[in-house]
C-alpha cells in the first residue's frame, strides 16, 4: 500500500483510541507485519487524518504494550501482531458462557496438574482457602464472597506449579469476578458449593489428576449447562 494512502479517519471521540484500534487492525490484518517499519509520523498522520500528537501518543500506548518498538533514529517497528491489553479486554466483553466455558478449560487443567505437583504447603493453603469460601451467603457480603472464591481457585492455580497458568489465571481474575458477581445475581444459575469445591481438593490430596479435572470441570458445569438453556442453543 502507498505510505500516504487514507485509511477510515478516526471519529472525533477519542482520537488517541481510535487511533491505536486503527493501528492495531493494520498490524492484525497482516498489513503491517512484525519486524516491518511503520510509516513516519508525518505520514501516518495523514492516512489517519488526525494530528501528529495523537499518533505519537498512540504509538507510545503501543510501544508500553510492546506492541511497537521505537527505534532512535530509524523509525517505529511493529514488534508484536497480539496485544494482550486488548485481547483481554476482549476476554471481558465475551458473552458469560463463552467466560465460563473458558474458565471451565483453564480450572479443570490447573486441577489436573496441582494434583500431579502440589505441596503439603499447596495443599495446607487450599484447605484454609475452602473454609473462608464456605457457601454462597443467602445475605450478606457477596463481594467478600467472590474474593475468597477467587482465592481458592487461585490457589488451584498455583498449585498447579506452571509459571504462565499462574500468571494468565492471576490475569484473567478482572472477568472472572465481573462474570462471577453477573452469574450471583441471577437466581436462576446455579452456583456450585462448599461441598462441590471440596471434591477438587480431595482430588488433588489423593494426587487424582482424573479426579481433579472431572472434579473441576463439575463445578463449572451447571452453569455453562444453565447459561446454555437461557440462551436457546
Amino acid at each position: 500500500m502507498s505510505a500516504t494512502a487514507p485509511l477510515p479517519q478516526a471519529p472525533r471521540t477519542s482520537l488517541v483510541e481510535s487511533t491505536i484500534s486503527l493501528i492495531r487492525t493494520q498490524i492484525e490484518s497482516g498489513a503491517w507485519k512484525v519486524g516491518q517499519r511503520i510509516p513516519r509520523e508525518p505520514d501516518l498522520a495523514a492516512m489517519l487524518q488526525v494530528g501528529r500528537n495523537t499518533v505519537r501518543e498512540a504509538i507510545r500506548v503501543l510501544s508500553h504494550a510492546q506492541v511497537l518498538e521505537v527505534r532512535q533514529g530509524d523509525g517505529t517497528y511493529v514488534r508484536s501482531s497480539v496485544d494482550p491489553a486488548e485481547v483481554m479486554r476482549r476476554v471481558s466483553h465475551a458473552g458469560l458462557r463463552d467466560h465460563f466455558e473458558l474458565r471451565a478449560i483453564l480450572e479443570t487443567e490447573a486441577a489436573r496438574l496441582a494434583a500431579m505437583r502440589r505441596t503439603d504447603e499447596d495443599l495446607e493453603r487450599l484447605g484454609r482457602l475452602l473454609e473462608a469460601r464456605g457457601d454462597v451467603p443467602a445475605d450478606g457480603d457477596l463481594a467478600g464472597f467472590i474474593d475468597c472464591d477467587l482465592a481458592f481457585h487461585a490457589a488451584i492455580a498455583t498449585a498447579a506449579h506452571n509459571a504462565a497458568l499462574a500468571e494468565l489465571y492471576r490475569y484473567f481474575s478482572a472477568a472472572v469476578r465481573q462474570n462471577t458477581q453477573a452469574v450471583l445475581a441471577e437466581r436462576e444459575v446455579p452456583e456450585p458449593g462448599a461441598a462441590a469445591h471440596a471434591g477438587i481438593v480431595e482430588a488433588i490430596e489423593r494426587r487424582d489428576p482424573e479426579g481433579a479435572a472431572i472434579a473441576a470441570r463439575a463445578v463449572v458445569a451447571p452453569v455453562i449447562a444453565k447459561l446454555t438453556e437461557l440462551l436457546g442453543r
